[in-house]
């Protein structure tokens, strides 16, 4: 292919994120709103590693769900496409197509027929069982949010699950869509409850999680959670917090549930699962300030496990937080014993990799005192990787304190 072509070609080359339009729509009106378009973070799940579309210029794809129950509408416009030549064989990459094998019926194409099905909305009704309502005050109104609990034996909510879980593709990195036949999988699905211009109750879909039942010895199960998204016209009100703390609390109350652990965590959902844990734990008696300067010890444990079904492992991570929410940094002292406490256990792990290595080495017999992996060397990670988390916990120890103002 020779340079001119090569550089035509590239002109048809398209930044899926950038050319992906995503609406949760109420009203017909809301499709000429640009402030109800909101972006995907990735899209490398339909539109491969590069994120790229081929074979358009000024190319826009419009992915719109019906608010409740999400009858989609999938289209495209563009100014011009790139001619099939079939010498190079080079065309265009077949865009509807490429999402259409992952979305769920109903698929409209037409906007008139989309239009025409967002009456279906008058009658939609979460699926399962109401478990958690909250409200939450803006400067002229006050809006209602719900969770519910559902399952697949509901056949609205198979096919309302099905749209639903759509959304993983653009919010959740390496996502697999569930196995719906398997019955250990519990979800939760919050709605915010509002009056339609015609004056209709109805539901319109904010978020999800999905939590899978694992088998504790020897009659306890373990509920691990996989996959949490609020979408993004609902972020950065607390909503996902409140989805967090709805799941915990259809969990606490049971003694067959050991405890709460968390499928490899995003960093935005461990700071929210920290803020979630380290606001619940400060009500417990072993977690107050003249415990806590005192060091982490079995009692936090078992009073975070016996209160809020928290695991060891996370329950000293909120002990860490809380202390250093407590420790007078100005206090040299106390500041210096705070990190020497917390360095102490990022060190465990560092001091088993030095002896793996110096083993390796001993028996290459290549030791010497020049080696790059010498203690200057984890002194370096130990100190970088305790600044991170102190970045990490003072989010936290700020969102607990704003919290605390309102």
């Amino acid at each position: 292919m020779d340079d001119a072509l090569n550089a035509h070609l590239q002109a048809f080359v398209i930044d899926s994120n950038e050319s992906l339009e995503l609406r949760l729509v109420r009203e017909i009106q809301d499709v000429d709103d640009e402030k109800t378009i909101f972006k995907p973070e990735m899209s490398h799940q339909v539109f491969g590693e590069s994120e790229t579309i081929f074979g358009y210029r000024d190319l826009k794809v419009k992915l719109y769900y019906s608010a409740g129950c999400l009858e989609t509408y999938l289209g495209i416009d563009y100014t011009s496409k790139l001619k099939e030549t079939t010498d190079q064989n080079v065309k265009a990459d077949d865009v509807l197509q490429m999402l259409s094998n992952f979305l769920s019926s109903p698929v409209h194409y037409s906007l008139d027929s989309f239009f025409s099905s967002l009456v279906k909305d008058d009658t939609f009704v979460p699926a399962g069982e109401l478990i958690q309502a909250h409200y939450v005050k803006g400067n002229n109104s006050t809006r209602k949010f719900e969770v519910y609990k559902a399952h697949m034996g509901d056949r609205n909510f198979k096919e309302y699950h099905k749209r639903m879980q759509t959304f993983i593709l653009w919010y959740i990195d390496a996502a697999n869509f569930l196995d719906v036949d398997d019955d250990q999988w519990h979800y939760f699905n919050m709605f915010e409850r509002y009056v339609s211009a015609s004056g209709s109750v109805r539901y319109a879909t904010v978020g999800f999680a999905t939590v899978y039942q694992y088998y504790a010895y020897p009659n306890h199960t373990r509920p691990r959670i996989a996959q949490v998204l609020i979408l993004p016209p609902f972020q950065n009100i607390g909503l996902g917090a409140q989805l967090l703390r709805a799941i915990y609390a259809d969990y606490i109350g049971r003694s067959e549930v050991k405890d709460i652990t968390v499928e490899d965590p995003s960093p935005g959902f461990q700071r929210l699962r920290d803020y979630v844990d380290a606001t619940n734990c400060s009500t417990l008696p072993s977690f107050q300030k003249h415990c806590l300067l005192q060091g982490f010890n079995k009692t936090m444990t078992i009073e975070a496990r016996d209160n809020f079904k928290i695991n060891k492992r996370q329950a000293r991570r909120v002990y860490e937080i809380l202390r250093l929410k407590v420790t007078n940094i100005s206090n040299e002292t106390e500041y210096r014993d705070y990190r020497l406490n917390v360095k102490r256990r990022l060190n465990i792990p560092l001091k088993r990799e030095q002896r793996g290595l110096k083993n390796i080495e001993l028996s290459s017999k290549v030791l010497n005192q020049g080696s790059e992996f010498g203690p200057e060397y984890y002194m370096e990670i130990l100190e970088k990787e305790y600044r991170l988390l102190e970045e990490e916990y003072d989010k936290v120890i700020k969102r607990m304190e704003n919290s605390a103002q309102l």
